[in-house]
């Protein structure tokens, strides 16, 4: 897990999430080549928090399938749920934020890390179009995902529309933008309080 910087004090843009109680996690959600690691990397620096990238919990029998070009079934994926689920119970039992990547594409996948939070669960999913996201896939060197599963993740995907605790940004934007509306929407959740939980 990488340490993210402290925020400038007079960025005001910046939501405060690392004093929020109980700490907040963030999860950084949508299909393959959407940015989920930059983003998630920027929008923890600007706010203090450590950030980690799910890929990295993926067992080695996925990332060889996923590299094989293979898409991987419910049964692949739920012990990555897991570890990334207990990675964010980890956190918030030692009172601290955190925000991580993770494409959590169904439904019952973000239900399955919301029942595995202690504390607040948010969500910011990134949406653009294939186009889009096929054009970046391609661009990008050294990841294990082929841009050959981009349209098996898009029939996967369930988008988080009027779930609770959700942010939807739209990737054709700028980084810097994307990261600002990010954090204007989380800001406005955390605003209203309560708990995200539960969908």
């Amino acid at each position: 897990m990488s340490t993210a910087a402290s925020r400038p004090a007079s960025d005001r843009e910046t939501m405060d999430l690392e004093q929020k109680t109980p700490p907040l996690a963030v999860i950084v959600m949508g299909v393959s080549g959407c940015g989920k690691s930059s983003v998630g990397e920027r929008l923890a620096a600007q706010n203090g928090m450590p950030f980690l990238e799910g890929d990295q919990l993926h067992p080695a029998e996925n990332v060889e399938k996923m590299a094989q070009g293979i898409s991987l079934t419910d049964d692949d994926r739920l012990p990555w749920l897991d570890r990334i689920g207990a990675e964010i119970r980890t956190a918030q039992e030692a009172s601290q934020g955190l925000v991580i990547s993770c494409s959590a594409l169904k439904r019952h996948y973000r239900d399955r890390l919301r029942q595995a939070a202690t504390g607040r669960l948010v969500f910011v999913f990134l949406e653009g179009s294939r186009e889009l996201l096929l054009s970046r896939m391609q661009a990008r060197q050294g990841h294990f995902m082929p841009a050959s599963l981009l349209d098996s993740q898009l029939e996967t995907l369930e988008p988080p529309t009027g779930e609770a605790g959700v942010v939807t940004v739209a990737i054709d934007n700028a980084l810097d933008d994307i990261v600002a509306l990010a954090c204007k929407g989380l800001s406005g959740i955390t605003i209203k309080g309560g708990d995200y939980r539960a969908g």
